[in-house]
């Protein structure tokens, strides 16, 4: 606190924001804080051979969906996972029922992951750059993420804040990019639900490459010998992603309620037996 740590005084005691102690134990470079074990042992994948990471794998996916100060039911829409552009499936979905205050999503979603990097020099140096430029991801709100310029103003980043800055500088060199958020599967049994987004370009061959650059960071960051993930990353897909039909800066949900509040989504993604 004393070197600037916020936090609320109330009458039962302090409270600071769950972001702000996750990122101090993150780099707080004890390495036995909850965010630094939990991290090492997620990205423990990322310094193994990554030809499992190719292969069509199947996910168990159910989504909570919550509608804070729901005044009535209403219909629910949600934007579901879409992998059936990289060869993927969708199979047994329950789609949410018009409902009061909260809903699910249920599918079994089979991904697969395909190896093709970027061929455009100009694309790889400017994903070259950014990995450079030295910011530190860090858990962020997921409002305050669609604000990358705040983001990045900090030296810090996010997958969300990363890709839309990609996608605006891949435009502006005369490329067709969006951004696509989704799902980081297999995360602690599901446990840990992180807010995910990729960068979507038109390379130079006309097809169609992703470039999941977050992951990237952190794999660097986080574990050792991950040269041939962090390339992974650099234009092909992985059958640890759910990308779904939601643009990078649009909710994942929607309630015709007329609250005011966001729709609240949680996955829980675990691999199907």
């Amino acid at each position: 606190m004393d070197a600037g740590l916020p936090c609320e005084r109330r009458p039962e005691g302090r409270f600071f924001d769950a972001n702000d102690l996750y990122n101090l134990g993150m780099y707080s470079g004890k390495s036995r804080t909850q965010p630094e074990l939990a991290f090492r042992m997620l990205f423990r994948f990322a310094g193994r051979p990554v030809d499992g990471l190719l292969q069509p794998k199947s996910w168990n996916f159910r989504v909570a969906l919550e509608c804070p100060e729901c005044p009535e039911a209403a219909p629910w829409h949600f934007e579901g996972p879409d992998v059936s552009r990289f060869g993927g499936d969708v199979a047994g979905v329950t789609v949410p029922e018009p409902s009061q205050g909260s809903a699910e999503y249920a599918a079994t979603v089979t991904v697969t992951g395909a190896r093709t990097p970027l061929e455009s020099a100009e694309l790889r140096k400017t994903v070259s750059d950014y990995l450079d430029a030295g910011y530190r991801w860090q858990m962020i709100p997921v409002a305050m993420q669609f604000d990358y310029e705040l983001v990045h103003s900090m030296g810090s980043t996010s997958c969300i804040a990363a890709s839309l800055f990609l996608a605006e500088r891949f435009r502006a060199a005369g490329y067709q990019a969006d951004v696509r958020r989704g799902w980081f599967c297999g995360v602690l049994g599901g446990a840990l639900d992180l807010p995910h987004a990729c960068v979507e370009v038109t390379d130079d061959d006309g097809r169609v490459k992703t470039v999941d650059i977050a992951k990237a960071q952190l794999a660097a960051r986080l574990a050792k010998n991950t040269g041939e993930f962090q390339e992974l990353c650099i234009g092909s897909i992985y059958n640890k992603v759910i990308l779904s039909t939601a643009s990078g800066d649009a909710p994942l949900g929607y309630h015709g309620c007329g609250s005011q509040s966001p729709v609240q989504v949680r996955a829980d993604i675990q691999p199907a037996r």
